[in-house]
């Protein structure tokens, strides 16, 4: 394409260092969607006739089925998909093919595909996350009232419902969704008509061609427009977000699935053996999900990393921006796919769960918050409360299994009402507070993300 400035044609061994081809030939439809939008705003604009118009659409429309019937020839010596797409529709309908390229460069073509790519595949996240964010409400609201332990630090803090539980990662990945969509007010922009890097002297439109294409918007400096890569580095970002939420939760199941916990039975079709030790039920699915995360931070830092010391405007390192999205694309997907098929099949082991309530003194809390009903002032009863337990260590006992006798002895305020404070379910129950575990609470909570996920996809729940 160049070699009316060059004596030489490249050398092999550098066409096959810089084609791009094998890598973004994957959006070979974005390249064709821009290309008849923009051409069709040539015609409009009178930059070319509507009968030239005409053909280069029907000859692109040509070169779509041949890709997708598997009859397209990618050559490597075009380097990229524009080009490779450029060459046969030339081919197809003669020299008007050419023209399909006026008013334009590479340079805003390439980032006008991918962003349309970026696009499309975000929304997709986006349902994907939906369908999870479902199957976390209807686990929600078949375990309202199985309590269990929560933890911080990792040790027994206070009992709460599993239900609340699993509504904290419905709240987490409704913010991946609504990150997705801010994301997108900055991907969803056209660059075409940007050209190289100074805009173009044809009478262009580019905001007919953003309408076409589904764009609200269109770039405002043709400079930042050829240079841009925000939008590559903030999806990839948005992927990292989403992996971290999902290796958290991961991470939670892998050590309720230890049987030393056995908070979580896994289902046979997520788990895996052992080749030496018959007895094994390896949570290998759920440690591997949480070990695709450090590969998308991995391609953030790519990106980044590309990006940091690049003058303006186009550099050919940006055609190393494709790889880290891609990557992080199959990735997320796959991910999010395996959990929610996961979340569907998993059981939770009540049993467990209640027998566990009795270990770490989580109802310290509730004595001391009764002490504090009695009129003694928090601080007194964090004090009296922690001497109790520590009495109880001494004796291998319970909170809920000493006398009141026994508990007179370090405050005499305490009455027969205090087996009540004591009780896990009825702990669990007066937490009344905005966002908190309580039954009727955790009900709002869910009525709450199912209207919310109603308007955004009519869901099912």
């Amino acid at each position: 394409m160049w070699k009316g400035r060059f004596k030489e044609d490249t050398s092999a061994l550098v066409q096959d260092y810089t084609c791009s081809v094998e890598i973004d030939k994957k959006f070979y439809l974005e390249d064709i969607e821009g290309s008849k939008a923009h051409v069709k705003m040539l015609a409009k604009q009178k930059i070319i006739s509507e009968e030239d118009a005409r053909k280069i659409l029907e000859g692109l429309e040509k070169v779509k089925r041949e890709i997708e019937d598997g009859k397209f020839e990618w050559k490597k010596e075009l380097e990229d998909v524009h080009m490779n797409i450029e060459n046969r529709l030339t081919e197809i309908i003669g020299e008007v093919g050419k023209k399909v390229h006026t008013a334009r460069s590479r340079n805003d073509q390439v980032v006008l595909d991918f962003r349309l790519y970026i696009s499309k595949n975000l929304k997709k996240w986006q349902k994907k996350l939906l369908s999870l964010i479902e199957e976390l409400i209807k686990k929600a609201e078949n375990h309202i009232e199985v309590i269990l332990p929560g933890f911080t630090h990792l040790q027994p803090a206070q009992p709460i419902s599993l239900a609340h539980y699993l509504l904290a990662y419905v709240f987490m990945f409704k913010r991946d969704v609504e990150r997705i969509e801010d994301a997108l007010k900055r991907i969803e922009v056209s660059p075409l008509g940007a050209c190289a890097l100074a805009g173009t002297t044809h009478n262009i439109d580019p905001l007919c061609v953003a309408k076409e294409l589904g764009f609200p918007k269109v770039f405002e400096n043709s400079i930042d427009a050829v240079s841009d890569r925000d939008f590559v580095m903030e999806s990839i970002f948005v992927g990292a977000c989403v992996m971290m939420h999902i290796s958290r939760m991961c991470e939670d199941f892998i050590i309720w699935s230890n049987p030393y916990f056995g908070f979580l039975i896994l289902p046979d079709k997520f788990a895996t053996g052992s080749s030496i030790m018959p007895q094994k039920k390896n949570p290998d699915i759920l440690e591997l999900t949480r070990g695709k995360a450090g590969r998308v931070y991995g391609n953030l830092i790519n990106i980044m990393t590309i990006l940091k010391g690049l003058s303006l405007t186009y550099n050919r390192d940006l055609q190393e921006d494709k790889f880290p999205f891609m990557d992080t694309d199959e990735t997320l997907s796959s991910s999010l796919e395996v959990l929610i098929e996961f979340i569907k099949e998993v059981k939770f082991n009540k049993k467990k769960m209640e027998e566990l309530l009795k270990v770490g003194f989580i109802n310290a809390t509730e004595l001391a918050d009764y002490l504090v009903k009695k009129g003694i002032s928090f601080r007194d009863a964090h004090f009296i409360t922690g001497r109790i337990v520590a009495y109880c260590e001494e004796l291998g006992k319970g909170l809920e299994d000493l006398s009141v006798s026994e508990m007179k002895k370090f405050c005499p305020l305490i009455e027969e009402d205090v087996y009540e404070y004591l009780d896990y379910k009825k702990s669990v129950m007066r937490r009344i507070s905005l966002g908190g575990t309580g039954f009727d609470r955790i009900k709002e909570q869910i009525e709450y993300a199912k209207k919310w996920i109603h308007k955004k996809n009519g869901g099912s729940v």
